[in-house]
């Protein structure tokens, strides 16, 4: 699905992308996932199961890194705010029934530092392993990370994304906060009313070596201004993104695509637009996935920047990622240049930039590029 948003093919259909459950509609994978080892079973749930199927999509590029800087130089940082929690609701519930926990249940399933964990015992590395969860900015905080320890020669290789995986918790918790869409999330339109929960993966091998794709800067924000709701000026949002231009070298003109971080919740997508016609006018081609995706929380900020990256690796055969539901949109926005599901730019983008803002005023704003002339 993630490379029909940057190949001219048609954007797959509502009805195969989200499904209703817990009585809303939610961003589902709907596929079978490779079974966690035996030997590692204290941390078998759906979120590391989600992990294996996206690193055996990247195994051949670790294994390479490994012979060549052996296993304490491969670090793992992973961004997440789920883990296995389903996991840990599915075990309290049958403890309140039977009165024990499911026969080898582990509560490492449902810690958010055992997404590191998994991930390092599952590649057999031994070098820094952290995770990271500051909700929907965590695996772009993740990334940041990474590029901490190059930079500080702790690994010369690190295993970085995010991964994130439906359960009750968050569902029931941002329906408290009358925060889900009655619908499917139409970002940006006047008919915006929330989000839909999504799940999802990410992750990249990030080295000191030149790539055809490089992240070029990056920059983080905090808004410390109120535990959930944004900045209504989006100030932390500019920031954050005039710091990774800055960080970067770039200005504004320099970048092709902008990934919104574009939730659909009315107050999200006003700040952004804010700061986005404050940082660039309306002319910077600029879109949200999420209307395709869901928002898949803690994993948002790594596949947002997977999709940058397949746009920008696409070679002759690509496309703007489109937003969709776009009809109507909302005349009190801050006017920003969006793209729709035809569009293809009048040139080949060579720089992107994704957003990824969290609650409580978490803001990561990260810039790659091609290395090509």
């Amino acid at each position: 699905m993630a490379r029909l948003l940057t190949r001219g093919e048609s954007a797959p259909t509502q009805d195969s992308l989200f499904s209703s459950q817990w009585g809303h509609q939610v961003g589902r994978i709907h596929q079978e996932f490779p079974s966690v080892p035996a030997y590692l079973s204290r941390f078998d749930c759906r979120n590391n199961r989600i992990a294996v199927a996206a690193l055996e999509q990247i195994r051949p590029a670790i294994d390479v890194a490994v012979q060549r800087y052996g296993t304490n130089r491969i670090g793992v940082v992973m961004g997440t705010s789920t883990s296995g929690i389903a996991e840990t609701e599915n075990a309290v519930s049958s403890f309140m029934v039977e009165e024990k926990y499911p026969e080898g249940y582990h509560a490492i399933r449902g810690a958010l530092g055992g997404l590191g964990e998994f991930v390092a015992a599952y590649l057999e590395t031994s070098g820094p392993v952290y995770t990271v969860s500051t909700a929907c900015s965590s695996s772009g905080n993740a990334i940041l990370g990474a590029r901490r320890l190059l930079n500080l020669g702790l690994c010369d290789a690190v295993v970085v994304g995010g991964i994130d995986s439906l359960c009750r918790m968050t569902v029931q918790g941002f329906a408290s906060l009358d925060a889900l869409a009655f619908d499917y999330c139409k970002p940006l339109t006047a008919a915006r009313d929330g989000i839909n929960i999504g799940e999802g993966a990410a992750i990249f091998l990030m080295s000191r070596d030149v790539g055809t794709v490089c992240l070029l800067g990056g920059a983080g924000s905090s808004d410390a201004y109120h535990i959930s709701a944004p900045h209504p000026e989006g100030d932390g949002a500019f920031r954050a993104m005039h710091d990774a231009l800055r960080d970067s070298g770039l200005q504004a003109k320099d970048i092709d695509y902008l990934s919104l971080h574009g939730t659909g919740t009315p107050q999200n997508d006003s700040m952004e637009c804010i700061a986005v016609n404050r940082l660039f006018g309306n002319g910077t081609p600029c879109s949200s996935t999420k209307s395709m995706t869901g928002h898949t929380l803690g994993a948002a900020a790594a596949l947002e920047l997977s999709f940058c990256w397949l746009l920008l690796n696409c070679g002759d055969n690509w496309r703007l990622p489109p937003s969709l539901h776009l009809e109507e949109l909302d005349p009190q926005l801050a006017s920003v240049l969006l793209t729709t599901p035809d569009d293809y730019a009048g040139r080949r983008p060579r720089i992107c930039m994704s957003n990824s803002f969290a609650f409580g005023g978490s803001n990561v704003s990260l810039v790659i590029g091609t290395t090509d002339d």
